[in-house]
């Protein structure tokens, strides 16, 4: 199975490292950011291919945060896949969610098929 390097973005820590062993068997490597400021200053530097993001986090929020890579980094970069995570109701975030340019969004609770169906649907990372 292909290994991925991913980003996984929360401002709560359990979150992380439950994600983190959620991807464990897909994972090369696992940065991790507690904000969207922190995810950024760690994509402009490092060689990531999926990134995992929350929604509602302090500082730089996962929608604020997505937009900017979208618009602001530079390609390649600015096309990484972005997967929203979300404990609230999808359709309360569906125009947010295309708005920002989100690739996927997933609900809780996660798990590694859920994670794993949502990697397999970005061509460029099979």
């Amino acid at each position: 199975m292909k290994k991925y390097n991913f980003l996984i973005v929360d401002d709560i820590y359990m979150n992380r490292l439950l994600l983190k062993e959620i991807v464990r068997e897909i994972m090369e490597s696992c940065r991790e950011a507690q904000n969207g400021k922190e995810a950024i200053e760690i994509l402009e530097k490092d060689a990531i291919d999926v990134v995992l993001m929350d929604i509602e986090m302090p500082v730089m929020n996962g929608v604020e945060t997505t937009k900017y890579i979208r618009k602001e980094l530079q390609y390649p970069k600015n096309r990484i896949p972005i997967i929203a995570l979300t404990a609230h109701n999808p359709d309360d975030f569906f125009d947010d969610y295309n708005n920002a340019g989100f690739d996927r969004l997933l609900t809780k609770p996660y798990s590694f098929e859920k994670i794993l169906k949502a990697i397999q649907a970005f061509p460029k990372l099979l």
